[in-house]
């Protein structure tokens, strides 16, 4: 799909290739790119062809899809990668530490640029093609890709008639310094299989689900496995940072309606998309989507006015005082602080919230109890046990909020795996 003629006359010489548009890119510089699915891959693979002329360019991003092309062995000295969430793409990089990680919420993102905490140099984004009035939609990705473009030195945008183009946030041409108009398809993630555990697992979460309430579910085995068991609720709306293919079946079959949403009435409100083409086409022109950037989404008074709103995450482990690590395996950073707390927290204002912690019982080996009497040494602590609410494994629900930590443990207890409550019970003295 071209561009618009009307605003090619106007805005003729901002477009540029994307090796042309790289050459705006210099050492020393902080480069901020487009998240996940959202990302710029023409942008990424010039610059990524620059390395021999660059040094020390500082790469942000969350998460990285194909962050390997500018981040790999033997170029840590042209290209220093910071991911403020670690993903499967990066974590060997960070264990070789030729990347970084900077612990954050998600909802402080566009603060860390616009305090200039993190100034951003350069913004690498990808949009639609302008609409009649010369505004190009952020598509999937807004999250903090907008903060960043709108704080960035220079915006250099890849135009991409394949983005959808959805509503809510859009940048106008005028605020893009360099245009690179290339077509290609956006990138995919495919669901993830369910094991039974995670099944069972969503079952007892979708028991705690009323109708009209408004969800926030991710794109993990146990959101995927959640949706599984709601098939019998009415009137579910979504304001969750991430939504994917599995959110998009509960609309069509008519679960989700968005009608019994306390503020945004009839929306799907979201900051990024991940999925495949069933998403995508979704979204696409979908007067119903509206796509907004992290400090609107994440925040905890916005996610608290909605009633009902109910928040799943899941987490690695929680010991049986409450605390949970959702970040760390044998001090190993595997994923990251992210959206937990900020949805926590907006639960925990919600008339009639709850925030739901979910986790297998054990290790996928069995070998080791998820549900422990300490966390692992060196362990993150994701989330304190003042703010925990409900935890759920595939043995049931365990209640804490309002719980004694004498309580706590024998809730935990009750669901942790029947080989391990025996021993639990027995380190529980020791408190």
């Amino acid at each position: 799909m071209k561009i618009e003629t009307s605003w090619r006359n106007i805005h003729d010489f901002k477009l540029v290739t994307a090796e042309q548009a790289m050459q705006m890119v210099n050492s020393g510089d902080r480069v901020v790119v487009g998240s996940a699915c959202g990302e710029p891959k023409s942008l990424m693979a010039a610059l990524a062809a620059r390395g021999s002329e660059l040094k020390a360019v500082e790469i942000v991003q969350l998460p990285a899809m194909e962050a390997n092309q500018y981040v790999r062995l033997g170029m840590e000295k042209t290209f220093r990668y910071n991911t403020l969430f670690v993903s499967p793409s990066i974590i060997n990089m960070l264990e070789e530490q030729s990347a970084d990680y900077t612990p954050c919420f998600f909802s402080e993102i566009p603060c860390l640029f616009r305090n200039k905490v993190l100034p951003v140099d350069v913004a690498l984004i990808q949009v639609t093609p302008p609409d009649e009035q010369g505004f190009c939609s952020y598509g999937i990705a807004v999250d903090y890709t907008k903060p960043a473009a709108e704080c960035a030195r220079i915006v250099i945008a890849q135009i991409n008639g394949n983005m959808p183009r959805t509503g809510g946030a859009k940048i106008a041409l005028e605020a893009i310094n360099y245009i690179v108009e290339k077509d290609e398809p956006i990138l995919e993630l495919n669901p993830v299989q369910i094991s039974e555990v995670e099944k069972q697992i969503g079952k007892n979460i979708a028991a705690l689900i009323p109708d009209g309430a408004t969800l926030r579910l991710g794109i993990g085995a146990v959101d995927n496995a959640v949706t599984l068991f709601l098939q019998d609720k009415k009137d579910l709306g979504i304001h969750s940072e991430v939504f994917s293919d599995h959110i998009v079946s509960l609309a069509q079959a008519g679960v989700i309606t968005n009608r019994k949403k306390t503020i945004n009435a009839g929306k799907f409100c979201a900051a990024f998309l991940l999925g495949t083409c069933k998403t995508y086409d979704f979204v696409h022109n979908n007067p119903d989507v509206e796509m907004h950037s992290l400090e609107y989404i994440n925040d905890p008074y916005i996610i608290g006015q909605h009633e009902k709103f109910i928040a799943v995450n899941s987490a690695l482990q929680v010991d049986l005082t409450g605390q949970v690590n959702a970040e760390t395996i044998d001090s190993k950073q595997v994923s990251g602080a992210g959206s937990l707390a900020d949805f926590v927290r907006g639960a925990s204002r919600s008339f009639g919230g709850k925030s739901i912690i979910a986790l297998p019982s054990t290790t996928a080996n069995g070998q080791i109890s998820n549900i422990c009497c300490e966390l692992d040494r060196g362990a993150a602590i994701s989330i304190s046990r003042n703010e925990v609410h409900y935890v759920v494994t595939e043995y049931g629900v365990a209640e804490l909020k309002g719980r004694s930590l004498r309580q706590r443990a024998q809730a935990l207890i009750a669901v942790s795996h029947p080989e391990f409550r025996e021993r639990l019970t027995a380190q529980v003295r020791n408190f």
